[in-house]
């Protein structure tokens, strides 16, 4: 039996990625600030987060914060994962993190630096947004008497149950490095999402599409948060939606 420690165990991602190695016979430590017996913040460490490694075959590391903290987070997992001589760290990423200039994505890309650095095991996967973020910020836009979306920005969600289980099989797995990305099976320009989110939800507003300045928009207008060539998810937003 594999024992395996997953941070952000409690999360959207984290909690099935758990529920599936906990499937397949694995003892699965939960990692996350409020989850006993492993309650801890990673951006402060300590003795909880060394115990909650000790022992351990691999480390499914799924905590992330868009608030900041992630690179401190990560490079206490890692020494703590030194220390106890821990053979395999898996992480999740997101496409496009090399090449957009957003914060958060610089972040997340300093990371994978420390843990491609870190004499760890590792392996490495990057996907698209998840439908459930999708719908998030669509639902956070039709409050507006009229949906305000970035013009020419298109999205390739994909569902986060199939990236729980690509994670859960590279668990299991000897390290591999970089793996391919993963990216959701279609590409919807904003407008046609919110369009779907709209008729989903039964509800009626205007769609505007608002240009914007910036690099990090000139970026993301180009595409460099998608994987069109990688489109290997199954589930489509509109079916997403449909179980919503």
């Amino acid at each position: 039996m594999t024992t395996i420690l997953v941070t952000g165990g409690t999360g959207t991602l984290g909690r099935l990625v758990t529920e599936r190695l906990r499937g397949e016979g694995n003892e699965v430590r939960v990692l996350s600030r409020h989850a006993e017996p492993y309650a801890v913040d990673l951006r402060e460490g300590g003795p909880v987060l060394d115990g909650a490694v000790a022992d351990v075959d691999v480390i499914v590391h799924c905590a992330s914060t868009p608030r900041g903290g992630d690179e401190r987070a990560a490079r206490n997992l890692i020494g703590a994962a030194r220390r106890a001589g821990v053979p395999h760290l898996v992480h999740i990423s997101i496409v496009g993190v090399d090449r957009v200039p957003f914060g958060y994505y610089k972040s997340k890309h300093a990371v994978e630096k420390l843990i491609e650095e870190s004499g760890l095991g590792w392996t490495l996967l990057r996907t698209t947004q998840f439908h459930d973020l999708v719908r998030t910020v669509l639902r956070s836009s039709a409050k507006l008497p009229v949906m305000l979306l970035p013009a020419g920005v298109a999205v390739q969600p994909i569902e986060v149950a199939e990236v729980a289980d690509r994670l859960a099989e590279l668990a299991l797995r000897p390290p591999a490095g970089r793996v391919a990305d993963m990216g959701g099976p279609e590409v919807h320009t904003s407008p046609d999402l919110a369009r779907m989110y709209l008729r989903a939800a039964g509800r009626r507003r205007p769609v505007l599409s608002v240009p914007l300045a910036g690099r990090t928009y000139r970026t993301f207008r180009a595409g460099g948060h998608l994987v069109p060539e990688q489109a290997v998810g199954k589930r489509t937003f509109e079916e997403h939606l449909g179980t919503r």
